[in-house]
């Protein structure tokens, strides 16, 4: 039974929670907001409709306005007129599934096959593909990252509830007003037959948006297509770039720090509060209360046999005792630190005064003498075999593949460039490895005295000669991340 709740937890967390909390507030590989720019982008859901997409067609045309539609491909399938008139008008044609169902509730496969499926209605009708793609209500899961290079993901910076008819084209009016200016991404509909929406809403999109098109006019502001948005930004992004390249980079101070956006506080937030759900669900218990580094419960290895030092085999069924590094001392000593350097220095400090107490406490509980190994897995290049662990790959697996993910966006978080750092990163640096250590080598190690390995000042000090080279800082860090 326990069994079956981590995997249900698991699942429901990397599947669908973590996705859909890194896409909204973070923008984790989807597109969402333009940069420099004056124009604003018009994007449309859930159509064509017989009735409603040929008027919002006739409105665009008449004040020269360019949009982005998002198409369900049953409805492309019923009325192809219309896509090929979104065409011949210079319009861009999304994807938006086959039918209108949430990628949490579809596999991997089944998403494919939607995608594809409208990918090719759309090529029969207009002769080309696209590469635009928007799940329905914007929820993705974990799978849709990993087409990146099939399809661009595109959600919105503003949305205003036109799917319900009792807002009125009076109300909706002021709403988008409120956010008409550059680089914004209005979220609209040119249908109301999908779940939860109303039939007649459209009529009073229509209205609105003529009336927000004319103050658009007047101020200057025009319309713009996703791709063109993308492509000016992605322009206006390497220029900023190369001018900070050439400026001399300020000395950090600790007063220098950049506060955290509201939107990161908030991801924090949940995440630590989904750790501890994680910690009250499976009872994870840890050797320190008050400062504490790992966390740990007591599970069967479940796997193919690894050889460990001393020649000791952890074999599928062993008990082990897996360690989760605590999430919220790791975001706390990544918020102090100015490099990921002071960061690896504080985590090895930190896993050295922990593994005695780990020794100490497997000593004093005998209903732990019987297990194996310690085991956890972590983004690995190099670092904790001066502990005593064994390092391996992880089989290449949905558990392997998901868990890379996880460790990027934990990294995103602490790491004191965010995310920014990570796309500077080969792929290699990021693949999760599995870390073992008998736990004979602990006892032998780290239960005596003065008999374990201490951070030496002449370690230290290799580790911060490291600062001036990108490489060792980021290796010493990613060798300190078991989860």
């Amino acid at each position: 039974m326990e069994t079956l709740l981590l995997w249900l937890f698991y699942i429901s967390t990397l599947y669908a929670f973590i996705p859909g909390l890194i896409t909204r507030l973070f923008g984790f590989r989807v597109f969402r907001r333009g940069i420099g720019m004056n124009e604003f982008a018009l994007t449309f859901d859930d159509g064509p409709d017989p009735v409603y997409t040929s008027q919002l067609l006739d409105l665009l045309k008449k004040y020269g306005a360019k949009a982005t539609f998002f198409v369900v491909g049953s409805n492309a399938e019923k009325y192809p007129h219309l896509i090929k008139r979104m065409h011949e008008e210079g319009h861009l044609i999304g994807i938006h599934n086959y039918v209108h169902k949430t990628n949490w509730l579809m596999g991997p496969a089944a998403v494919k096959k939607q995608i594809q499926r409208t990918n090719k209605i759309i090529h029969d009708i207009i002769g080309s593909n696209t590469h635009y793609y928007r799940p329905p209500w914007g929820i993705v899961n974990l799978f849709d990252f990993a087409r990146r290079n099939e399809t661009q993901i595109v959600l919105w910076s503003s949305m205003f509830g036109d799917w319900r008819q009792r807002l009125g084209a009076d109300r909706l009016t002021e709403r988008m007003l409120k956010k008409l200016r550059g680089g914004e991404v209005f979220l609209l509909h040119d249908c109301g037959n999908t779940l939860g929406a109303n039939a007649q809403a459209p009529m009073e999109m229509l209205k609105a948006l003529e009336r927000v098109l004319q103050v658009a006019e007047k101020q200057g502001i025009g319309t713009i297509r996703i791709d063109d948005m993308i492509q000016r930004s992605e322009a206006v992004k390497r220029e900023s770039r190369g001018q900070k390249s050439m400026a001399a980079a300020p000395k950090e101070t600790s007063k220098q720090k950049a506060s955290l956006s509201f939107g990161k506080r908030i991801v924090v937030s949940l995440w630590l509060l989904w750790e501890r759900l994680f910690h009250f669900v499976f009872q994870l218990r840890t050797t320190n209360k008050e400062e504490p580094i790992f966390h740990f419960r007591i599970r069967p290895y479940r796997g193919e046999p690894v050889m460990m030092n001393g020649d000791i085999e952890l074999a599928n069924g062993d008990r082990v005792l897996e360690l989760h590094f605590d999430n919220k001392r790791l975001f706390e000593i990544g918020s102090r630190s100015r490099t990921s350097v002071q960061i690896a220095i504080q985590m090895i400090r930190g896993v050295e005064k922990t593994l005695p107490e780990l020794a100490q406490y497997v000593q004093t509980h005998p209903e732990l003498m019987d297990v194996k190994a310690l085991y956890g897995v972590s983004m690995i290049n190099r670092g904790p075999e001066q502990f005593g662990f064994t390092v391996t790959d992880l089989p290449d697996s949905f558990f392997a593949r998901s868990t890379r993910l996880y460790l990027k966006f934990l990294m995103s978080v602490i790491h004191p460039s965010g995310g920014d750092r990570l796309k500077q990163r080969s792929s290699h640096e990021l693949i999760p490895k599995l870390i073992v250590m008998p736990m004979e080598l602990l006892l032998d190690k780290y239960s005596e005295d003065g008999s374990h390995r201490r951070f030496s000042g002449k370690e230290s000090g290799e580790i911060a000669s490291d600062q001036e080279s990108a490489e060792p800082e980021e290796t010493a860090l990613s060798a300190t991340q078991p989860c």
